[in-house]
């Protein structure tokens, strides 16, 4: 594989990870607003600081909003909430990892009849 198709894949690869780690965070937050990071960056099997770097960018393009109930006598913490521009997000994301598996699994199934006839 020459050096240009090389990094061409790697960029590809690096989209499709930080996508995929985008609508695992948002679908995190709107399953759970109320989680802690700590909680979200577990089960994500993150770190906490890079959780943390994701929650600002996102806050940061409007796709999240953070409450702050420290103040409230049921200390709550934060609450992290999607923006409609976040569910319009989570939403383009669902689909295009939807359509990335269903092209995965018609490679795997051509690549599988081929051996199969084989």
């Amino acid at each position: 594989m020459t050096n240009s198709v090389y990094s061409i894949v790697y960029v590809h690869k690096m989209n499709i990870n930080k996508n995929t780690l985008l609508f695992n965070i948002l679908r995190k937050i709107a399953n759970k607003p109320d989680s802690t990071q700590r909680d979200m960056a577990k089960s994500l099997d993150i770190s906490l600081g890079k959780l943390n770097y994701c929650l600002k960018a996102l806050k940061e393009k409007g796709l999240i909003k953070i409450n702050n109930f420290r103040k409230s006598k049921s200390k709550l913490g934060y609450m992290y909430l999607l923006t409609p521009r976040g569910v319009s997000q989570k939403t383009q994301l669902t689909i295009n990892f939807m359509k990335r598996k269903l092209k995965e699994y018609d490679e795997l199934k051509n690549e599988l009849d081929k051996n199969k006839k084989n």
